[in-house]
């Protein structure tokens, strides 16, 4: 098997754990507030990229007070914010929703550079843009969706947008970090930025917390870490083009799994909506390899 094709299974492997972090959100949502939750997450994921640092001889950056105020804003707009927002939409929407709702952060993140950095568009993103927002009104408008589950799909929506700013913010980095340091450091910040929040939180009792538990451990060791080693362990292998292709994966993952695992009804909907993420995912990466291959 050539490099290049590990290097896709390792991809769709990563995504699919992106997808499941929807169901653990799901199951957290059920039983745990959404800054516990997230305190924890990262108090259980913060050891063991400190471990693996000290395993491979990685170092902290040297930052400027600049960059290091970025990063602090990364965790705390990005990590934190996608989280608590992601486990608070989940317990007012469904994981279907949510998944197909999160697989448009590739074109959203294109969206954001446009209207906040002044990139100039690839051919297609308008249409990409556009054909997303199909696939999220799609569910978003479904008949049978209440009052809450439209609330829980705007947070939702939130969520991604905390995702596209994390990486906005990364590329106003003016020194380059390694993406273990970051999602080190960021693991850190994000834990720091929880703790008082969470201590303001009303306590659950420990029977309702045990299924939460369980898919905290689950969020922080396999998604959190395990994802974040298999993407580049993928990443390695293809070009940043090809790879994002592979995003595509996570709101089909996470549709699947609400069905299969939560029992959710799948409708019609959700199947448009899947779809049209789908192709405008795809062809966002698809024109993004194209114009690595045209010449100068």
């Amino acid at each position: 098997m050539s490099e290049k094709i590990k290097g896709y299974f390792y991809l769709i492997a990563a995504m699919a754990t992106v997808g499941s972090t929807v169901i653990a959100s799901k199951i957290i949502a059920a039983g745990m507030p959404p800054f516990t939750a997230t305190a924890l997450r990262f108090a259980m994921a913060l050891p063991v990229f400190i471990a693996i640092m000290l395993l491979t001889g990685k170092r902290l950056p040297r930052l400027s007070r600049r960059d290091w105020l970025l990063v602090v804003f990364q965790a705390v707009a990005g990590s934190v914010g996608y989280t608590t927002l992601l486990i608070s939409g989940l317990s007012l929407t469904s994981a279907a929703n949510a998944g197909i709702i999160i697989g448009t952060l590739p074109v959203v993140s294109a969206a954001i550079a446009i209207l906040l950095l002044g990139e100039r568009p690839r051919p297609g993103i308008y249409l990409a843009i556009a054909i997303a927002a199909s696939g999220v009104l799609a569910i978003v408008l479904q008949p049978d969706e209440g009052q809450s589950s439209l609330v829980g799909d705007i947070l939702i929506f939130g969520a991604v947008l905390c995702e596209g700013l994390f990486i906005l913010i990364n590329k106003r980095l003016r020194t380059p970090v390694e993406p273990l340091a970051l999602s080190t450091l960021v693991t850190a910040f994000g834990l720091i930025a929880c703790i008082i929040p969470a201590a303001l939180e009303p306590h659950v009792s420990s029977i309702e917390i045990q299924p939460a538990l369980w898919a905290i451990a689950y969020y922080a060791l396999v998604p959190t870490v395990a994802g974040f080693l298999i993407w580049y362990a993928g990443a390695r292998r293809v070009s940043g083009a090809e790879a994002s292709v592979f995003t595509s994966v996570a709101p089909v993952s996470a549709v699947l799994m609400a069905g299969t695992f939560l029992g959710e009804t799948i409708s019609l909907n959700h199947v448009l909506g899947t779809g049209c993420v789908l192709v405008a995912v795809l062809g966002l990466g698809l024109s993004e390899i194209r114009a690595r291959k045209r010449p100068a």
